[in-house]
C-alpha cells in the first residue's frame, strides 16, 4: 500500500468537550455497549474490512483515555478508511479518492454523539432536565442552521431517545447538526 503524506493541517482539531468528566465518560462507554449489544453500532461506510473489526475497541479506547483527534489518528495510521470509494454521477458510477478528512469527520461525529448522550445520561441522574448548545470547534463558514442552534436548551430525555435511535450526524432533532458543525451540548447549572 502507498504512503501518502499529507499535511497535518488538512485534519481538524478535536472539539472542546465542556462537560467531559469521568462521570460522563463512564456514561459514554455505557451507550457504547448499549450500542454494541444492540448490534446498532454506527460503522462508516468507508471503513475497510479490519476498520470494521477494530472500530469497537478504538472506539471503547479513545472514549475511555482519549479524544476524536486521536480515534481519528488511530484510523488514519491503522488504513482503517478505504482509499477509494465508488460514487453515483451522471454518467454512471465511477471510483473517486475518499476525503483525507474522513477519518477527522467519522471520528469527531460519533464521539461528539456519545459525549451527548452520556451528559444526558448524567445531567438525567442530578435531575436536570435541559443541556445546552454551545459552538466547540472554531469552523471556517458556519452553517446559518447550526449558528440558529447556538444558546438552544434541549430536553436531556428526548435528546438521548433521538441519538439512540438516529446513527450518525442527521438526526431528528438536528443536533449535533452534520458533519462538522462544531456544536455540542453542556450543562446547564442553574444557580
Amino acid at each position: 500500500m502507498a504512503q501518502v503524506n499529507i499535511p497535518s493541517e488538512a485534519f481538524t482539531m478535536s472539539i472542546h468537550y465542556k462537560d467531559l468528566s469521568a462521570d460522563v465518560r463512564r456514561e459514554m462507554l455505557e451507550e457504547l455497549q448499549f450500542d454494541i449489544d444492540k448490534g446498532t453500532l454506527n460503522l462508516s461506510k468507508r471503513f475497510t474490512t479490519e476498520g470494521e473489526v477494530a472500530w469497537p475497541s478504538l472506539f471503547r479506547d479513545a472514549i475511555q483515555n482519549y479524544s476524536d483527534e486521536w480515534l481519528a489518528q488511530q484510523i488514519r495510521g491503522n488504513h482503517y478508511m478505504k482509499a477509494f470509494e465508488t460514487r453515483m454521477y451522471k454518467n454512471g458510477p465511477k471510483e473517486a479518492a475518499v476525503p483525507i478528512t474522513a477519518a477527522d469527520t467519522f471520528s469527531e461525529g460519533e464521539f461528539n454523539r456519545f459525549y451527548i448522550r452520556g451528559l444526558c445520561k448524567y445531567a438525567m441522574s442530578l435531575g436536570e432536565a435541559d443541556v445546552k448548545v454551545y459552538r466547540g470547534k472554531a469552523v471556517e463558514n458556519p452553517r446559518v442552521e447550526s449558528e440558529q442552534k447556538i444558546g438552544k436548551f434541549y430536553n436531556v430525555e428526548k435528546l438521548l431517545a433521538d441519538l439512540r435511535t438516529t446513527p450518525g450526524v442527521d438526526t431528528v432533532l438536528g443536533l449535533p447538526n452534520g458533519p462538522n458543525s462544531g456544536l455540542s451540548v453542556q450543562r446547564v447549572i442553574t444557580e
